[in-house]
């Protein structure tokens, strides 16, 4: 089942798999520009990249930071 952006944008975000930069920054409690800088690092592996839209994996997120003493 395909769902329309209205739809997509009802689905709690700790329901998502993908989450768009403000999502996240909203989700993990960090600013947009410091997720930016995340995700251009070489081991960043929970980055998906839709054309110019940078999508965040937010499981593979949160096993990240789950593992960080800092960022």
């Amino acid at each position: 089942m395909l769902l329309n952006n209205k739809e997509y944008n009802d689905i709690p975000i700790k329901d998502k798999f993908l989450l768009t930069l403000a999502e996240a920054s909203k989700y993990f409690g960090i600013g947009q520009n410091k997720i930016r800088e995340l995700v251009k690092e070489p081991e960043c592996n929970y980055v998906l990249y839709n054309g110019n839209k940078t999508l965040i994996k937010r499981q593979a997120m949160e096993s990240y930071l789950s593992r960080e003493f800092s960022i």
